[in-house]
Order: C-alpha cells, then structure tokens, then sequence
C-alpha cells in the first residue's frame, strides 16, 4: 500500500497505475461558509486574507470559495480583505511566484468566470508588475471574483467555478437565510471534501452546516479557518475509501498493517474420532 500526499491530479494516476493500492491526501477545492451572525469583522477579514493568499494559495487547504451570508455585506468585510491584500508585496515575498499555475492560465480562468452573468472582480486580477519571475510560472495579485450563487449551482458553470487554482485566487458569493440549501448543495457537490471552515458562533447554524456537511477536517467558530491545521488531523479526501489521514494513528494502521487473524487449532485430538463420512 501507498501513502501519497499531493495534487488530486496525481493521486488519481496513481490510483488507476497502483491498481487501488494507495491512501490519499491530496488537494481540494476548499470552502468557507460565513454564518448569519457578524461579529470581529476585523479578526475574520485576516482570516480569510491568510487563508486564501498566505504562500501566494499555495496550500493544498487555502480558501478556494467563500460563502458569505448577506449580514456580512454591510459589514466592510470585502473592503477589508482587499485592504489586507493589497499589503501583499513580492519584496517580502508576501505574494510571490506561483509554482504549478502560469499567469496566463489564471488569467484565462478568470476571464471564463466573469462570462457568467453577475460576476465581477472584487480585487486583483491583475499581473503582478515590475519582477523577473520566469513565464513558465505564474506571477498574479491576490484575487477575489463575485460569482451569483444561483449561476455556480448551474451545471454548466459548476466545474468551472470549482476548478481548483492552486494560487493566489478566490471565489465569493453571497446567501440569503433561504439560501442555505443552496450552499450546502453546493459543497456537497464538490469533488473532494478535504478542509472545511464554518464561521459562526450561533449553535443551531453550526449544528446544521456540521450535520449536513462531510470534510474531513472542519474548523466551527468565529475562528475557524481553512488553514494552519495541527499536524495529525483527518484531511481526507472524506468520503472516499482511500481517504488517507495522513500522521494519524488510522493511517498506519491503514497503510503499514492490516487485519489479521491467527486461530490456533492444537487439539488433542479426541481418543473415540473416527474417520467421518465423506462430505
């Protein structure tokens, strides 16, 4: 058995090379839910800027789509987070190259989503300027596209707006209270549902969300994050077999060992045994 930790793109190979004989961990489009209840708008606004964009997104559980309640609207969350990005500097390598994905390739993705109806730049979604950084990697401002949530659902846009871009790029959309079947439906419908965050101290929302919702690894409170796990947690992929939880004790048990019975048969055997009938 195999243990690998990397790209869902690899892992599936892998998969199909090993004839099933591996444990995942791989990367994952990554969601984020903000709940009805607004509060430390500040503290919430850094969460979201490190989760997204520290390491320029190149984190296999960075924020890949947040889903934000309305209350959230009035509350100078957005301004705030395109406040903590434009902080990002190539200098200090705040933001800086972006190993598996071009400019270009972010750029065309970007451009594809602002086709669906609704959609807009929040922040970014513009070249990084005045650096050396080679074509073969990609070199791109913090960015932030507004997709409706009614379009992402739409099976034409799905794969699209959840086709993961391991950089520094997010996805925002907006809920209303009789929204939230949608939102759910829409995290259900992802591919692989390895970190979660769910926003919110408010006991019946989080009792909902967490109920209804399988990621692996899911953060609850007006704390939580996508980013900055502990070691030896349950990553994922949840739901899938070959989840791997990776540094976990289930992981070695799953991949170093397996189940084994050993049933001891000694005897004596008994004095009046006679050889049986044939059956």
């Amino acid at each position: 058995m195999t243990l690998f930790t990397g790209s869902s793109r690899v892992a599936e190979k892998l998969a199909a090379d090993l004839k099933g004989r591996v444990k995942l961990e791989d990367a994952g489009f990554d969601w984020k839910i903000l709940g009805p209840d607004v509060q430390e708008v500040d503290y919430v606004a850094w969460v979201c800027d490190q989760d997204a964009y520290a390491c320029s997104g190149q984190k296999c559980s960075a924020q890949s789509v947040l889903f934000m309640h309305k209350n959230w609207s009035s509350s100078g969350l957005l301004e705030k987070m395109k406040k903590l990005s434009e902080r990002r500097k190539l200098e200090d390598l705040t933001i800086g190259p972006v190993l598996t994905v071009t400019t270009e390739a972010m750029i065309e993705h970007m451009n594809n989503l602002l086709k669906i109806r609704g959609s807009k730049v929040l922040f970014g979604g513009e070249p990084l300027a005045n650096h050396s950084i080679p074509k073969i990697y990609g070199a791109m401002k913090p960015t932030a596209v507004f997709v409706p949530l009614e379009e992402i659902l739409k099976s034409g846009n799905f794969e699209l707006v959840t086709k993961e871009i391991f950089g520094p790029f997010q996805v925002v959309t907006e809920y209303s209270e009789d929204q939230l079947e949608l939102v759910l439906e829409a995290c259900e419908r992802m591919n692989a549902h390895l970190t979660a965050a769910v926003v919110s101290n408010d006991p019946l929302f989080l009792q909902d969300v967490l109920g209804r919702s399988v990621n692996g690894t899911t953060y609850a409170g007006i704390r939580a994050r996508t980013t900055g796990a502990p070691q030896n947690h349950w990553f994922g992929p949840a739901g899938d077999p070959r989840g791997a939880g990776i540094g976990t004790p289930e992981a070695i048990k799953l991949v170093w060992s397996c189940h084994r019975e050993v049933i001891y048969d000694v005897g004596p055997v008994p004095e009046s045994w006679a050889l049986p009938s044939a059956t």
